[in-house]
C-alpha cells in the first residue's frame, strides 16, 4: 500500500497520523469531458452496427491490449491538452481513471494510494509488517482513498515488472460494482506478479517433472523456496541439490506456525496428537513416522471435511478429491489463484493417491497406497518426502 510521503505535505497542514492512509497527491480534474462508452469490438462503417466492449479486463502479454493502450493514450493526450497541460501514459506506473456522471473526470496518475488485497499464511495484527512469504494468495486491489460512486465509469492502468495489466468498466447502467472491479485487478496483478507460477502449472511436460519428483507449488513455498525448485527442475538440475537447503529452512518455529495453522481448522483439530507426533519425528529425522502418520491422515482429514458438508456422510476417494478442488475453488473464489485446486486435484490424485503395482513392486512412499500396504521401498522414505507429506497435509489446511 503506497501512503504519504513527508516531503509532499505542505506546512500548513496537520502531520498525518501514524497508521492512516491518504493519497500521495490530488488527480487532474477536468471538466466537459465527452462520455466515453467503451472500445469497439470490431471495425465498423459509419451507418453499420458495431460491438463495443464496455468491461474488460487483459494484460500487456495480449495483442489487443497494445491496440487499446495506444487509443487510451491518445484520448487521455486531447484530454489533458485540451485543459492546457501534456501527459503520457508511458511515465505512469498505475493510472486510474474516473468519469462522472457529470461529464467531470478525475484522472490519477501514481498519486492514488494502493491496497492489495492478499490471504495471509499467519495472524498478522494491524500495522505489522507483511513478507511476501506470508502471502498465500492475492484476491484483491482497490484505491481505499479514492471516492468511487455507483454512477462512476472506471479504468486502470498499472505496471507490474516489466509487464501491464488494464482493466475498466465503463459501466452502462449506472450501478458500479466495486467489488467486481477490486476482485479483476486483483486477479491482474495476480498473473502478472506470479507469472511465473502459471507457466509451471500450464507446461504439461514441467509440471510432471515436479510431480514425479513430490514437488508442487505449495502454498507454504510458492512465495519463496518453489522460486529455486522451478530454476533447478527447468535447467534439468538435480534436486537433491536443493532438496537439503529447503529441508534446513523448516526449522522449529515455521513447522511451529503451520502446525498451529492445522489445528485452527475443525477437520484436523481432532487429530492434533497425530499431527504433533509427526512433527516431533520431522525434527528427530525420522522420515518414516512422518510419512506413514500423515499420509493416512490425509485421507481422514479429507473425509471429516466431506462428512462436515454433506450432513455426516462419507464419500470414497474419487468423491474426496473432487470435493477437495471444489471447495479450495469456493474458498478461494476462482479456479485460477494462487491456491491452484486443479492443478492440486492433479497431484494427488498422480502422486499422494497413486496407484501402483504389488507384482511389480513399484509402490514408493510417495503414494499413500503404496504406505498404506506396507508396499513402499524401504530407502524410499527420505527426508524430502516427509516435507512434502507435510505441505501436502498444510495445502488442505487452506482447501476446507
Amino acid at each position: 500500500m503506497t501512503g504519504p510521503q513527508d516531503e509532499g505535505i505542505a506546512a500548513s497542514e496537520p502531520a498525518p497520523l501514524v497508521g492512516t492512509v491518504r493519497n500521495l497527491g490530488e488527480p487532474l480534474r477536468f471538466a466537459n469531458v465527452e462520455p466515453l462508452a467503451g472500445f469497439s469490438a470490431a471495425p465498423a462503417q459509419g451507418g453499420q452496427m458495431v460491438k463495443v466492449w464496455t468491461r474488460l479486463a487483459l494484460t500487456s502479454d495480449e495483442p489487443l491490449f497494445h491496440r487499446l493502450v495506444v487509443n487510451l493514450d491518445g484520448v487521455i493526450s486531447h484530454m489533458t491538452q485540451q485543459a492546457g497541460t501534456a501527459v503520457r501514459l508511458s511515465r505512469a506506473d498505475t493510472v486510474l481513471l474516473v468519469l462522472k456522471a457529470d461529464n467531470t473526470a478525475e484522472l490519477w496518475l501514481d498519486t492514488a494510494a494502493v491496497s492489495v488485497l492478499c490471504r495471509v499464511k499467519r495472524s498478522i495484527a494491524a500495522g505489522t509488517v507483511v513478507f511476501e512469504h506470508d502471502i498465500a494468495d492475492v484476491i484483491g486491489m482497490a484505491f481505499p482513498c479514492v471516492n468511487l460512486e455507483p454512477t462512476d465509469k472506471v479504468l486502470c492502468l498499472f505496471r507490474q515488472d516489466w509487464r501491464f495489466g488494464l482493466a475498466f468498466d465503463f459501466n452502462p447502467n449506472g450501478k458500479l460494482d466495486m467489488d467486481t472491479f477490486t476482485t479483476t485487478l486483483g486477479t491482474l496483478y495476480r498473473e502478472l506478479r506470479y507469472r511465473h507460477l502459471y507457466e509451471a502449472i500450464g507446461d504439461a511436460a514441467l509440471f510432471d517433472k515436479f510431480v514425479v519428483s513430490g514437488w508442487f507449488p505449495f502454498v507454504e513455498i510458492i512465495t519463496t523456496e518453489f522460486k529455486d525448485l522451478l530454476h533447478h527442475c527447468e535447467a534439468g538440475f538435480n534436486l537433491a541439490e536443493i532438496e537439503d537447503k529447503i529441508i534446513a529452512r523448516f526449522d522449529e518455529t515455521r513447522l511451529q506456525n503451520m502446525f498451529e495453522r492445522w489445528v485452527s481448522r475443525p477437520h484436523f483439530a481432532a487429530k492434533t496428537a497425530l499431527l504433533k507426533e509427526a512433527i516431533d519425528a520431522f525434527f528427530q529425522k525420522k522420515p518414516v513416522a512422518v510419512i506413514k502418520i500423515l499420509l493416512t491422515e490425509i485421507e481422514g482429514v479429507l473425509n471429516d471435511a466431506y462428512r462436515a458438508a454433506h450432513g455426516g456422510q462419507g464419500a470414497k476417494l474419487k468423491e474426496l478429491l473432487a470435493f477437495a478442488e471444489a471447495s479450495a475453488e469456493q474458498r478461494a473464489g476462482g479456479a485460477n489463484t494462487l491456491l491452484f485446486p486443479a492443478a492440486f486435484g492433479r497431484y494427488l490424485k498422480s502422486h499422494t493417491f497413486a496407484n501402483f503395482d504389488p507384482v511389480e513392486q513399484t509402490g514408493t512412499a510417495d503414494s499413500r497406497h503404496a504406505v498404506g500396504h506396507g508396499a513402499a521401498a524401504q530407502e524410499s522414505y527420505t527426508m524430502p518426502r516427509a516435507l512434502q507429506a507435510i505441505l501436502t497435509l498444510d495445502q488442505l489446511a487452506f482447501y476446507t
